[in-house]
């Protein structure tokens, strides 16, 4: 048996980086936390996207 072929014991294997970690349960899971929420940014920096202002301008009619 090659040491390719033997099984990997956790005590053989390096720890896994946080980044690759991250990259492989939302692979799996998808990425449903986002990494900064609303509550964490500071209110005078604009927000990404579109502002609540348009928002309320695209709201169809019959949603008055």
């Amino acid at each position: 048996m090659s040491t390719e072929d033997r099984p990997v014991s956790q005590g053989d294997q390096e720890p896994e980086p946080e980044w690759k970690r991250r990259r492989r349960l939302a692979a799996v899971f998808g990425d449903t936390v986002p990494e900064q929420t609303s509550d964490d940014r500071d209110p005078s920096e604009p927000a990404a996207g579109k502002g609540d202002d348009w928002y309320r301008a695209e709201v169809p009619p019959h949603h008055g």
